[in-house]
């Protein structure tokens, strides 16, 4: 019953980052469900590896929820959006089968280093937390930075919010408009990383309710905790003002971080 909980609680925050923030569940999913998983014998040894690939098919249905209500409401900006659509979906490809090779103690590595840079990039380079009139991504930051993105993203099951939103904001984004983007091109990650992660750890569970790394159970719940969330976010949460949209993603990253390392 308390694992009940403690994956409903996680399903239901994720809902509301998804709204928020454009976290379509990785750094929300992923510290609680590995946690939940470590304590577990038959499940240890791939804990990790379930959590990730858990995370990124719950970023299906959360990240493409909610990108479609923001695209019926004309929310989505095309500027900021397809640009980087096209590469995040290349790179996504070759971090999914990289994240097949890679062993859990490298994969939790890599996440935790991954959260270090991203909060010191917002931190300590200018632009994040004050926005500016927006300009359009050269081209190379299109090309490279797309296919790094989706490289990361999918290797470590977090979608692409946590790169794109920076990247978007020093463009001079507002936060609204660089978090409708962050779901959408979340999804090119998430598809190729669900199915990957299904072929990659083909009956390697010894346990039912799996396919391949991820585990439908909680994936279920997760989904269905997490429209609560959603729901909840876009009837009862007001708009917040932009300058503190900024400071708490940050402080929000910081919590997920200090959740992995203890």
């Amino acid at each position: 019953m308390n694992d009940i909980f403690i994956i409903s609680l996680a399903g239901f925050i994720t809902g509301i980052t998804t709204v928020l923030f454009g976290f379509g569940g990785g750094f929300v999913v992923v510290p609680f469900v590995y946690q939940l998983l470590r304590r577990q014998p038959d499940m240890m040894e791939n804990a990790l590896h379930i959590a990730v690939a858990t995370s990124t098919a719950v970023m299906i249905f959360n990240a493409g929820w909610v990108s479609y209500r923001n695209w019926r409401a004309g929310s989505i900006s095309a500027q900021a959006c397809l640009p980087l659509l096209w590469f995040i979906a290349a790179g996504a490809v070759t971090g999914s089968w990289l994240a097949g090779l890679l062993s859990e103690e490298w994969v939790r590595i890599l996440f935790v280093l991954y959260m270090l840079l991203t909060i010191g990039d917002c931190l300590l380079r200018k632009g994040f937390f004050i926005g500016s009139v927006p300009r359009r991504l050269s081209l190379a930051t299109v090309t490279g930075g797309g296919i790094v993105i989706g490289v990361i993203a999918a290797l470590l099951g977090v979608g692409g919010s946590v790169m794109t939103v920076p990247l978007l904001r020093r463009h001079g984004y507002a936060m609204r408009d660089c978090i409708s983007a962050a779901n959408p091109l979340s999804l090119p990650v998430a598809l190729c990383g669900a199915v990957t992660y299904a072929v990659s750890g083909w009956q390697k569970i010894p346990a039912e309710g799996f396919l391949g790394f991820i585990s439908l159970k909680i994936m279920g719940l997760l989904m269905i905790t997490g429209w609560m969330g959603i729901l909840f976010t876009r009837r009862l949460i007001p708009a917040v003002p932009d300058v503190w949209h900024a400071r708490i993603y940050v402080l929000l990253l910081c919590a997920v971080l200090l959740a992995m390392l203890l």
